[in-house]
């Protein structure tokens, strides 16, 4: 019971803190999240020992320019597609190596188009907007979406898993888990458009709902995806959480892998969308 109080208690102020930063104005979000990425990647470079103070330059170089002042679009788009590349390059090494040969070498590839791009992409996604206006309104919705893929997975999971997902990755991930949360996904999409809808609160445009559902698909499975990345990282650092800055939950790297691989292809998404209507 105190170990479920402590983690309920410690995920309440996490929760809090980044939509606190999130609505108060850009510079507040961004600010958080550079916070956040730099303790995430110490986490990563710990994880596959890697010690580096030049992954630290590049991530504070890639904030400023690719993020806060984009000073090139074509740069941006340029590094969308390598780190698609190697997120699906991942995934391959998931599914079919026992062994992530990045772990091993090229490390700056993982740690460049993996976390420090997952990170400028997040940080991307509410300025996606045509008018370059900061809306804090489509980023919380993401982190709707991940949080409840989350909540729904462990919750279905628990209580009705049979099947493993991906055992030798992740014991108890189970498929029953899977399909609960990406049910509880389409839900939160379904109802972030109604209210969105209802109170207007994007000034610019009203996604459809089809957006919303295509962008919760995609939020499940390229987060359920980058979970599994992650515990094949901790599995073969021979560690059960990534880091312990956050009682209960582990490090943020433990919080933040599902949405850090899947910021890319949501980015490419939400991109197609708004150049295409």
């Amino acid at each position: 019971m105190k170990e479920i109080l402590i983690r309920t208690l410690s995920g309440v102020l996490y929760i809090s803190i980044i939509i606190f930063a999130m609505f108060t104005s850009r510079e507040w979000f961004m600010g958080l999240f550079f916070v956040l990425a730099i303790i995430t990647l110490s986490e990563y470079l710990k994880l596959v020992h890697l010690t580096s103070y030049l992954a630290y330059f590049i991530l504070a170089a890639g904030f400023y320019f690719l993020s806060y002042r984009v000073f090139s679009e074509n740069a941006v788009y340029l590094l969308l597609i390598l780190s698609g590349f190697v997120n699906l390059y991942l995934l391959k090494d998931v599914l079919w190596t026992s062994k992530i040969p990045m772990f091993e070498k090229k490390k700056y590839i993982t740690v460049i188009f993996y976390i420090i791009s997952g990170f400028i992409f997040l940080t991307l996604i509410p300025v996606l907007d045509i008018s370059g206006k900061f809306k804090p309104e489509i980023i919380v919705a993401v982190f709707i979406l991940i949080w409840s893929n989350d909540t729904f997975a462990f919750l279905i999971g628990k209580n009705f898993g049979r099947h493993k997902l991906l055992e030798r990755i992740s014991p108890k991930k189970t498929i029953e888990g899977f399909v609960g949360g990406l049910a509880g996904t389409l839900l939160a999409g379904f109802v972030i458009f109604k209210v969105l809808q209802t109170h207007r609160l994007f000034d610019a445009q009203i996604y459809p709902l089809w957006v919303w559902i295509t962008m919760a698909v995609i939020i499940s499975v390229f987060g359920t995806v980058g979970d599994l990345i992650q515990s094949k990282f901790k599995r073969q650092a021979g560690v059960k959480d990534s880091g312990i800055i956050m009682p209960g939950h582990g490090g943020l790297y433990d919080r933040l892998d599902s949405i850090i691989y899947a910021s890319p292809f949501v980015y490419a998404f939400l991109l197609i969308v708004d150049n295409v209507s």
